[in-house]
């Protein structure tokens, strides 16, 4: 990942409705949800929802598919994971003592 995409990320991410909806489609894993169940989830009206997944996926953070007459959403994971991997990429270059848990964290994030 470079500095401009994450960049893109975490201007997607600022907004509160879309990192709310990242974590429900995160907790989802890569099997996803309708559409509509998340709205339902979120208590949002369906136009609102297609404004913010719009911008989660043009960030590269969630993909849909089509499924019958439902489109499905999930989380990136291997966006996510690169966007973490990004953030910790230069951690204890300096002083190898201020980093402890890091590698557990980069192996939990391994989905």
């Amino acid at each position: 990942m470079n500095t401009d995409s994450a960049l893109k990320a975490f201007s997607s991410l600022s907004q509160d409705t879309r990192l709310r909806a990242l974590r429900i489609l995160v907790a989802h894993g890569r099997e996803g949800m309708a559409a509509g169940q998340l709205g339902k989830q979120l208590g949002i009206p369906h136009n609102t929802l297609s404004f913010h997944l719009t911008h989660l996926c043009a960030a590269g953070l969630a993909k849909s598919r089509n499924h019958g007459r439902s489109v499905i959403y999930s989380a990136n994971l291997d966006a996510l994971q690169a966007l973490v991997r990004f953030l910790l990429k230069d951690c204890c270059l300096l002083d190898k003592s201020t980093c402890s848990g890091v590698e557990q964290l980069m192996k939990a994030c391994a989905c």
